[in-house]
């Protein structure tokens, strides 16, 4: 077996190569190529869909429970503010600048070594199988929510994203609403009641004044935002349509249904959401992940940031290298202690919850 140390060298490699390749969400063929041969190099049989990339530890055994293991390889574009070539790995001051460093490659090389090290261990009470998936970004249909056809039943999870490897127990989900407001198109000269932009008013003060009842004890409430508006072509012209947008971050004590159904049944306009899939996730802060994780000084909390999570039918835990505050932002760093703290730290949170469970 590879020491930790020799682990955590190839990982910083491998992280530096991903920056150095660029991975736009959809467009990940190279990347998943770089971590095709990971798996090569430590003698691991991988899959490949798309470009995601999996592999299951080398005594899997169907009698047992699965983890996942999981955290993306793609990117999303880099903004104007970069004064380094986002796609140059460069080591400065202790810190690692690239595209993707922080969000979320220092997650995913540090649960990459983690597999390794568990991978051929004969006596595991679960099962691992570790997923680096594509397109989380774009919330894409042929990221992680595609490979999951693939995988057997899955009892948890931890999610690679930037924590700072603090414990994110609970994450909320997204909906987002198309809303069209009806009204009667006419001449601006003319007298008219139903004017859709009017029309919009209520339905505008009602998503920014109507509380869910049930507020979760991590997440908080369920928040809804009008974010567009438009209407009208001309100055002349009533339209016969008003158009808004509603993003509504969802709270775990409710489903993306749940939430839709009581937007229909409290206003009359047509409202469409664009994807149900992006629903809240939580694990119990009493399951033995987050136990582990406690037991190491970690902290739990709710993340209003959505990721892979979203796709997950089992209990989840976001955790991970890096700060949420550097991700998509100009000359994106992680920490390369960050890294070797992660890799530290995966390893021994998956090792007393194996032996909790034993």
């Amino acid at each position: 077996m590879k020491s930790i140390e020799i682990l955590t060298q190839e990982a910083i490699a491998l992280l530096k190569s991903l920056i150095e390749t660029p991975s736009f969400s959809s467009e990940e063929d190279q990347t998943a190529l770089l971590i095709e041969n990971w798996f090569t190099q430590n003698n691991i049989p991988f899959e490949r869909e798309n470009n995601n990339v999996w592999a299951f530890n080398k005594h899997f055994d169907t009698t047992k429970p699965t983890l996942l293991l999981n955290s993306h390889h793609d990117t999303v574009k880099p903004n104007q503010g970069y004064t380094n070539n986002p796609f140059e790995a460069i080591v400065k001051d202790g810190k690692l600048f690239g595209l993707g460093s922080n969000d979320a490659g220092g997650c995913l090389v540090s649960l990459l070594a983690t597999f390794v090290h568990f991978y051929s261990n004969e006596n595991l009470p679960y099962n691992i199988v570790m997923v680096a998936s594509a397109e989380e970004e774009s919330s894409g249909k042929n990221g992680l929510n595609s490979v999951l056809k693939h995988l057997p039943e899955l009892e948890c999870a931890i999610v690679g994203e930037p924590t700072l490897m603090q414990l994110a127990v609970a994450e909320k989900g997204l909906l987002v609403l198309d809303v069209i407001v009806k009204g009667t198109a006419s001449h601006a000269a003319h007298n008219n009641p139903d004017n859709p932009i009017y029309n919009a008013i209520p339905v505008m003060e009602w998503f920014n004044s109507y509380q869910f009842e049930k507020i979760s004890e991590v997440l908080g409430p369920v928040k809804m935002t009008v974010t567009q508006i438009s209407a009208g072509k001309q100055h002349n012209v009533v339209p016969a349509e008003c158009h808004l947008v509603v993003d509504i971050r969802v709270n775990d004590c409710y489903s993306n249904q749940e939430i839709l159904d009581t937007v229909r049944k409290h206003l009359t306009a047509e409202i469409n959401p664009r994807s149900m899939h992006l629903n809240a996730s939580s694990i119990p802060v009493a399951h033995g992940l987050v136990q582990a994780g406690i037991a190491l000084g970690r902290t739990t909390y709710g993340s209003p940031t959505l990721s892979d999570q979203s796709v997950l039918s089992c209990q989840s835990l976001k955790l991970g290298p890096g700060e949420t505050l550097r991700s998509h932002s100009a000359d994106e760093f992680i920490f390369i202690n960050e890294i070797e703290e992660g890799i530290q730290l995966y390893i021994k949170i998956l090792s007393d919850f194996f032996i909790q469970t034993s």
